[in-house]
């Protein structure tokens, strides 16, 4: 069957978000981008999120083939993603009334973590769809990484999805590995796309403006951009400009609070500040438009990542793209990202010493830029493209439990 229209799930959170604040992170820009691609090429894409407020219209039209649907299930407000789970039933009835209200037929059903791919799953069997999986992070990784802020059965529910769904795509080869060997994924389900960069956007031309934008100009610059949340380790970042030997260096931490420990960490990190007597040097900036950001980017001598556990790593992406070298915790997908000597450097705890080396290479800042522009010139990768277009595979037969 040609694949003509398809239902994107992101439940939690909506492509309309403001990355880098709440829960909008690097998923935010993969679903707006993928909808937006799949749009160009002729394929009909609804993004179907939950509606956090009343004020929101039922549909948004983004651009021509692309719309954002937003749902209906409990309250119009925000809901602690904890407690989402709760409402895949009630969201999986949303969408089937939008659709019928509509008389929208979706030809395949496209799920982004793992509440939408509860939802998806249920779908699935309703509609009689096939199914295509995308976790973003998957829990027992987490735990294995001592994060435990998720739901009990959340590996349970990602177990269930990894055996109904018809495929699943996975951003790197260590993702793919451990959905077959963590989950018993069927290593024939599981596609390697890696993620790209929108090089119009993102590039490596105008560092000097970008520092003078910012009032830079003559500073050395590290930059941490992200969600503030343990588990993006925006402290370590603090704790590494203060172990540094020039005291002219700043640190630009731009993210809001996320997660219920979200405004708790910013606290932390500003005590940590005063603690380690960096006020002055520390400049935490709101989450800004994905594309503001290259500006950020380019200003940058370097740009660290110190997360726990990270799928794929936007952020190092696109500051790589940006020709700054990248300092990242040697985790998930930032092992397959960062690559020593060409983009940056993987510690396991990124220290200060590797900032010092990084941010006086200038070779390494062009390096970088070069290296991203051969991975990929799309935030989308074509492949991601045709893995819709092409005809869906027949959805597994399973019990309506399975």
């Amino acid at each position: 069957m040609p694949i003509r229209r398809v239902a994107v799930l992101s439940m939690h959170t909506s492509p309309l978000a403001q990355p880098g604040a709440g829960d909008g992170g690097g998923m935010n820009v993969y679903v707006r981008s993928l909808a937006s691609a799949l749009a160009r090429a002729g394929i009909a894409c609804d993004v179907l999120t939950r509606a956090e407020s009343p004020d929101l219209r039922p549909v948004v039209s983004v651009e021509p083939g692309f719309r954002v649907v937003h749902v209906r299930a409990g309250p119009s407000e925000p809901v602690p993603k904890r407690e989402l789970a709760d409402l895949v039933e009630p969201f999986v009835d949303g969408v089937l009334e939008h659709a019928l209200g509509e008389d929208v037929d979706y030809d395949a059903l496209h799920a982004n973590y793992w509440i939408s791919g509860a939802a998806a799953h249920r779908l699935k069997h309703r509609l009689d769809r096939p199914m295509v999986a995308t976790f973003h992070t998957l829990a027992r990784v987490k735990a294995d990484a001592g994060i435990g802020d998720d739901p009990d059965r959340r590996a349970l529910v990602e177990r269930e999805i990894v055996g109904c769904a018809d495929l699943m795509l996975a951003s790197t080869e260590g993702e793919r590995c451990e959905l077959a060997h963590l989950y018993d994924g069927d290593p024939e389900r599981i596609e390697v796309v890696p993620p790209g960069v929108d090089h119009s956007i993102f590039h490596a031309e105008g560092r000097d403006a970008a520092r003078a934008s910012l009032g830079l100009s003559g500073r050395r610059v590290v930059l941490f951009a992200g969600r503030i949340q343990p588990l993006k380790g925006a402290g370590l970042a603090v704790r590494c400009l203060a172990e540094l030997d020039d005291r002219e260096a700043v640190l630009l931490v731009v993210g809001g609070p996320s997660g219920e420990d979200g405004v708790e960490e910013l606290a932390r990190l500003h005590s940590l500040v005063d603690d380690l007597h960096l006020r002055g040097r520390v400049h935490f900036l709101p989450a800004q438009p994905h594309q503001e950001l290259a500006t950020f980017y380019r200003a940058a001598d370097v740009c660290l990542v110190p997360s726990r556990s990270e799928s794929f790593g936007l952020v190092a992406l696109e500051a790589a793209a940006c020709g700054t070298p990248v300092v990242a915790a040697a985790v998930g997908g930032l092992r397959s990202l960062v690559d020593d000597a060409e983009t940056g450097v993987p510690r396991r705890e990124p220290r200060s010493e590797r900032l010092r080396v990084v941010r006086r290479d200038a070779a390494r800042r062009a390096r970088a830029g070069r290296a991203v522009r051969r991975g990929g010139s799309r935030q989308v990768p074509p492949v991601l493209v045709e893995h819709h277009r092409s005809e869906a595979p027949a959805p597994l037969r399973r019990p309506r439990g399975a």
